[in-house]
């Protein structure tokens, strides 16, 4: 089944990046666009308006946390997913309070992604039913 999300990937590696797409695709994602930076996330975000983000949280030019803080201050709405290895309390808890929508682990895996897909996908049609 074909979803229509379109997805935003921010992270610095670009083998990490293509694992992501892979995984996306195999969700059915068509809607892909891809960010080597906080920079140029945000600018894409302005830009495109992204259903989700996986946004990594360690980078360089602008980091993760900082990305997520300027992409919700334009879109509340954007759902904002950080991913990190080095998934440290004091980085999460500064995401969440910055609006993320939820954390994933490194190395990524299908099953994760799966699942913050179908959450996304439930809670849109969840929305546009009660509207």
């Amino acid at each position: 089944m074909e979803n229509n999300l379109k997805v935003l990937i921010c992270d610095d590696s670009v083998l990490i990046r293509k694992k992501f797409r892979s995984i996306l695709e195999k969700c059915k994602c068509n809607d892909i666009l891809e960010a080597e930076n906080g920079v140029v996330a945000v600018e894409m975000a302005k830009t495109h308006n992204p259903d989700l983000v996986f946004m990594d949280i360690v980078m360089p030019d602008k980091d993760g946390i900082e990305a997520l803080g300027e992409i919700k201050e334009f879109n509340r709405d954007i759902k904002v997913v950080m991913a990190s290895s080095a998934g440290t309390k004091d980085h999460l808890k500064k995401a969440l309070e910055k609006g993320a929508y939820d954390f994933i682990q490194k190395p990524i895996s299908l099953e994760a992604i799966t699942y913050l897909i179908e959450k996304v996908l439930v809670e849109d049609k969840e929305g546009r039913i009660n509207v």
